[in-house]
């Protein structure tokens, strides 16, 4: 698991298996069309002498003329560019970039759409809530499980996180108590994604294989809380937030909520930076804008969660 992300552990892993097996990641060199020995060229009707390779009973021949054309066909390969990630079908960070920039847009277009109906039919707004929810999470196992990369199935999840995201956050805005939360949970989460992303780059947030094996461990603890936490939700061991509600102890686990989903990001600032430097398809640039895409919106949630409880 690449830093709790199911979607960037496995790319790691599908690229360190095609590395292996089929030479991903690894520069070769282009090999140069030179005109073959014992092939006729206009100097050699007969065909070039055979460099190092002499005939039974005769000396090495060498000859000046073929070594000068080798030397010149040496200077021109030296002398050509090499060839680009555009130019060899491979990911980019301007292809995350923009590929996520498009995600994004989907996800708040949805959101959008989502919110005018729940303000506008508060009983259809729970439906959008938990069928966004539901959804967005079936497509998100079956994009995380999938052996191939499918468009249409990632484009579909950030329509259903747009959904889910836009009634859940009209219903807590609707709340009287909670009024004014939902944009500065926003705000606060574009803020969160910038600072990780200058931190990561100037070097101050360090992603190691010690700190991710931390991280991982404190991630699956804190998943099997939430399912814990969600069942007491539901057979009514708990209500509102959950276990800790809003005292200090109900701070302190968002808090750590808010922890893990910001360094989940400097994580997948790190993956990203492998998938380049690795030499990654092209196509994986889908999969890790889709991987992003959830982190901001396990980041934004948990954001929501924190203020409400300090606003309680």
């Amino acid at each position: 698991m690449a830093g709790g992300n199911p979607v960037f552990g496995r790319i790691e892993k599908q690229l360190r298996e095609e590395r292996q097996y089929a030479g991903f990641g690894q520069q070769g060199y282009e090999q140069q069309q030179y005109p073959q020995q014992g092939y006729p060229h206009q100097d050699y009707p007969q065909g070039y002498p055979q460099q190092g390779y002499p005939q039974q009973g005769q000396p090495p021949v060498y000859d000046p003329a073929y070594a000068a054309y080798q030397q010149q066909q040496l200077e021109q390969s030296y002398q050509r560019p090499s060839a680009g990630p555009l130019e060899t079908g491979r990911v980019t960070v301007d292809d995350v970039v923009m590929k996520t920039l498009a995600l994004f847009g989907i996800l708040v277009v949805a959101a959008a759409g989502s919110w005018f109906t729940a303000a506008q039919a508060p009983r259809l707004g729970l439906t959008l809530w938990l069928g966004g929810m539901i959804g967005g999470l079936v497509i998100g196992l079956v994009i995380a499980f999938m052996k191939k990369v499918n468009v249409p199935l990632i484009i579909g999840y950030a329509i259903f996180e747009g959904v889910f995201v836009g009634a859940f956050s009209e219903y807590i805005n609707s709340i009287r108590q909670y009024h004014g939360i939902v944009a500065t949970a926003v705000i606060a989460t574009l803020c969160t994604f910038a600072g990780m992303f200058i931190g990561y780059k100037t070097g101050v947030i360090k992603v190691t294989s010690t700190s991710r094996r931390i991280f991982g461990m404190m991630l699956i603890g804190y998943v099997l809380f939430s399912l814990v936490n969600l069942v007491g939700l539901l057979v009514g061991w708990t209500s509102g937030w959950g276990f800790g509600g809003s005292s200090m102890l109900g701070i302190g686990i968002s808090l750590l909520g808010v922890g893990l989903a910001s360094y989940s990001l400097a994580v997948d600032f790190d993956s990203i930076d492998q998938a380049v430097r690795m030499g990654a398809p092209e196509k994986y640039s889908w999969l890790l804008a889709h991987g992003l895409i959830v982190s901001l919106v396990w980041l934004y949630i948990e954001i929501v969660r924190l203020l409400a409880r300090l606003r309680d």
